[in-house]
């Protein structure tokens, strides 16, 4: 983290790209250490709650990284 856990930046929470599952699943990570698994954007916010960072701005690049897809990309899209 850039910033400590009371009332900074967390650079260091990243979502990954969507994963194959039943229902399809992102893996989130806060500072390296997988958070959990997250179905939707919702799960995101509760994972990160879940670790101390209970208002971080899932907009800003220097909070989260979203790869693979921003936070509306939850699926696989068919070709």
């Amino acid at each position: 983290m850039t910033e400590s856990a009371a009332g900074g930046s967390y650079s260091n929470v990243v979502v990954s790209p969507v994963m194959a599952g039943n229902p399809p699943f992102r893996i989130v990570q806060v500072c390296g250490e997988v958070a959990g698994r997250a179905h939707d954007v919702v799960d995101v916010i509760h994972l990160l709650r879940a670790v101390g960072i209970p208002h971080a701005d899932l907009d800003d690049p220097s909070v989260v990284r979203w790869e693979g897809g921003d936070k509306f990309t939850w699926g696989f899209r068919k070709k």
